[in-house]
């Protein structure tokens, strides 16, 4: 059986950012898990004593807090600032973007729209910057059906998104208000890992996609591969690897969430060749 990799997979700069960051602050505090990977976050803490809290109402003995890569809400941020305690933001970039979009627009009186999931961390975030109540988070067109939206609108999403979701909410707004600003904040690796995917998955016969289960752009990744290769699986590690999967099966697409180290690809990748021995 051949193993291809995808074009494009791996670790985003975001989440470099943040490794990086975390190695070089031992001891520190994340407020909510730095990245959504389990196998990375227990790697930070037996080797940097990086602790992870549920959120910032553990905060309250630490000497150093990390604000990890999805950001906190702007309220939380502020009372973290009150208290004596060193702050190392590693708030990706990419989501600073529209988290200073949605103060600014909703600022000038816009009605924001923010494409992406409700209970993410990143979009709790990004919301708590508007000034107004005038902020609708969405999914799909159909959750704005009958939502008088006002004159002025504003179009963010949250980072890890699929675009042909995102121009679906652009289409719709376009046609139907007559002033509608769109900011796309779906980051670059983001569409260069999604196409990457799809092209290998028309391919494979076989398709594993390396990530957390409760990262938001792994999933994503699943649904795209799932989409044009019907034996498709997601895992964290190398131990949800079930050798039935890969009987009768000659080319394995492998791809991996913006969250995913490469120890893990490569030790997954290693198992699979035990496997196909």
């Amino acid at each position: 059986m051949q193993i291809k990799l995808a074009k494009n997979y791996g670790f985003c700069f975001g989440v470099k950012r943040a490794i990086k960051i975390a190695e070089s602050a031992p001891g520190a505090s994340t407020i909510g898990s730095l990245i959504h990977n389990n196998e990375e976050i227990l790697r930070l803490k037996e080797n940097f004593n990086v602790q992870t809290l549920t959120d910032i109402s553990e905060a309250k003995d630490i000497q150093k807090a990390i604000i990890r890569t999805h950001g906190i809400t702007k309220e939380d941020l502020e009372d973290l600032k009150q208290r004596d305690i060193e702050i190392v933001d590693a708030t990706c970039p990419f989501v600073t973007k529209p988290q200073k979009i949605c103060e600014e627009m909703s600022r000038e009186g816009y009605s924001i729209v923010i494409f992406g999931d409700k209970n993410h961390p990143e979009v709790k975030g990004v919301k708590s910057y508007c000034v107004h109540e005038k902020v609708y988070v969405v999914l799909s067109v159909e959750e704005l059906s009958g939502i008088d939206l006002g004159q002025k609108i504003a179009l963010v999403s949250q980072t890890t998104r699929k675009i042909d979701e995102f121009l679906k909410i652009v289409d719709f707004l376009a046609l139907k208000y007559k002033e509608v600003r769109v900011f796309n904040t779906i980051c670059n690796a983001t569409f260069e890992n999604q196409d990457a995917a799809k092209e290998l998955a028309k391919e494979a016969d076989i398709f594993i996609v390396i990530g957390g289960k409760n990262s938001s752009n792994t999933k994503q990744l699943y649904t795209i591969a799932k989409e044009f290769c019907e034996n498709s699986y997601l895992v964290e590690n190398d131990k949800e690897l079930n050798p039935s999967w890969f009987a009768h099966k000659n080319i394995c697409g492998i791809t991996a969430g913006a969250s995913t180290p490469d120890w893990i690809i490569k030790k997954i990748i290693e198992k699979i060749r035990e496997i196909k021995v």
